[in-house]
């Protein structure tokens, strides 16, 4: 059993996650080391006991941006009407996609060599787009006949297709598209 960090030790833990994220989408996954420690305001021996390897340091990134967007699918139904909270998933999907394309060059060995890591995290984003789908069904706002499958596949291409022309914007523009194409269509008369 894992033992449980101190507060402060916790929230260094936390704040070196969020800091890698953030610096591995600007600057990819060979950015260095101290930089994400001085950015997270822990000098770089906090950065090693936490992560030893660079490897380490990325597959708890990536864990961590899956586990947020995820976890994130049922609050924001809580807080939003089904297809907006989809809407504010898929948008914050596009820069999930963004940090992990940052990492591009190192996270396929990390995928490989972890047993299971791939799979858990395609399971979990299934699950999230399968809650909001299901709220925007639920509702009478969405098509029944749409999978979660087909929106990742859908939302991976838009990731795709925008970062290969440096438009974040354009991701946008094509979310609003797939929404329009999940509406609920009207019962013939």
């Amino acid at each position: 059993m894992a033992r449980s960090l101190r507060a402060d030790a916790q929230a260094n833990h936390e704040r070196l996650l969020d800091v890698a994220a953030r610096v591995f989408a600007r600057e990819g996954a060979d950015t260095s080391l101290k930089t994400i420690a001085a950015e997270a305001g822990v000098g770089i021996g906090t950065l090693y006991r936490r992560f030893p390897t660079r490897e380490d340091l990325i597959e708890a990134t990536y864990r961590n941006e899956t586990t947020r967007l995820c976890e994130s699918a049922p609050r924001l139904l809580e807080r939003h009407p089904p297809v907006e909270a989809f809407e504010v998933w898929m948008e914050s999907f596009v820069d999930y996609m963004l940090t992990k394309q940052g990492m591009s060059d190192a996270l396929p060995a990390i995928l490989a060599t972890r047993d299971g890591l791939r799979l858990h995290s395609r399971q979990a984003l299934g699950e999230a787009v399968g809650t909001l789908l299901a709220a925007g069904v639920a509702a009478g706002r969405l098509r029944s006949d749409s999978s979660a499958s087909d929106v990742l596949m859908a939302l991976g291409g838009i990731t795709l297709i925008s970062g290969h022309e440096h438009q974040r914007a354009l991701a946008s523009r094509l979310i609003s598209l797939l929404l329009d194409g999940l509406a609920a269509r009207p019962l013939p008369d």
